[in-house]
């Protein structure tokens, strides 16, 4: 997946100690549309001069995504990507493959359906994700 450059320092507050390390993940974050892997947070931060280990940068969204504060997917390799929430509503996410653009959407039909095979089978208490990846319009003009 493609990256963009990430920079600014406004950052929402992360629930946990906070310390000037925590601040800059949140910081990276509140500037990016993609999702991005912890490595490449990190890695931003490194260019930035900002002095925060690659630990902290995955305690730090661990606490984020915990809180609700973020969106966490697996990418094809299996890799965890994380991004700010635009939303505190649930959603799900159609995601460019090429270069990482994510949109968020709503899903009435995938919620209907979840609700009802949960049900069907005696169970509660459900969580879902969908995640559907794709070529944005941009890339697909791109490739001709």
């Amino acid at each position: 997946m493609a990256t963009a450059p990430i920079s600014g320092t406004n950052a929402a507050p992360v629930r946990g100690r906070s310390t000037r390390q925590r601040a800059a993940v949140a910081a990276a974050l509140d500037e990016v549309d993609e999702f991005r892997s912890a490595q490449e947070l990190h890695d931003v931060l490194k260019h930035r001069g900002d002095s925060v280990g690659l630990t902290t940068v995955y305690r730090t969204l661990q606490s984020l995504a915990d809180a609700g504060e973020v969106d966490v997917l697996r990418t094809t390799e299996g890799e965890s990507v994380y991004r700010r929430c635009s939303t505190g509503d649930h959603h799900h996410h159609l995601v460019c493959r090429m270069c990482g653009k994510a949109v968020e959407v709503e899903g009435p039909v995938v919620e209907q359906w979840a609700e009802t095979i949960a049900a069907q089978h005696g169970f509660v208490n459900v969580a879902h994700t969908v995640e559907v990846f794709g070529t944005c319009a941009d890339c697909a003009s791109n490739e001709k």
